[in-house]
């Protein structure tokens, strides 16, 4: 095969499974993990089931591949975040419902035992919280006004964080997220004019 004819190829083939993980996640959304199917992704792009398993040979390599993705969207970067970022952050989620909607069911079946993410979420609170508190130790020392540490405020950043998107997925009209998650970082003792 000459090789633009092999680089054509590959693109196609880049193409499609990103479609099939764009798939895979309004599915997962929809229906969470246990209750998506191989079948309803490759119906939503128009392929088998058996021409699905070309580009991803069992549902834990597509879930695999949709982590991955959020993870991209989500990235967060190389450089030290800073407490005011954080609300940047809600801000951008509050534009992604699909995404959150995906990350929120995928989690919550996650607790369970032997669910394929489970290790993938471990690892990541791990690293999230971990994160937050070098977050919070920038902006505060090792005491923050409260009194408390970065590393015992880090586990409570994150938990509103997250409940906020669960209450905003539920009900968007009666939950501000950006505008709660700006109220707790007051509460946390961040100026409100630096936000």
């Amino acid at each position: 095969m000459p090789y633009g004819d092999a680089m054509n190829a590959r693109v196609r083939s880049e193409e499609r499974r990103a479609e099939i993980v764009r798939a895979a996640l309004e599915v997962i959304a929809e229906r969470g993990y246990r209750g998506a199917s191989l079948a309803a992704v490759a119906e939503r792009v128009g392929l088998t089931q058996q021409g699905l398993l070309h580009y991803f040979p069992t549902k834990e390599a597509v879930l695999v591949a949709v982590l991955k993705e959020r993870d991209q969207w989500d990235a967060v970067p190389a450089t030290q975040w800073r407490v005011d970022l954080l609300a940047s952050l809600v801000e951008y989620n509050a534009m992604r419902p699909g995404i959150i909607q995906t990350f929120s069911a995928l989690l919550g079946e996650s607790v369970t035992e032997g669910h394929p993410a489970r290790a993938y979420f471990t690892e990541r609170y791990r690293q999230v919280r971990e994160s937050m508190a070098a977050v919070l130790r920038t902006a505060y020392g090792d005491r923050l006004p409260n009194g408390l540490t970065p590393e015992r405020t880090a586990p409570l950043l994150v938990a509103v964080m997250d409940g906020l998107q669960y209450q905003w997925l539920l009900d968007p009209d009666s939950v501000d997220m950006p505008a709660a998650f700006r109220d707790f970082l007051t509460l946390l003792g961040e100026e409100a004019e630096e936000l």
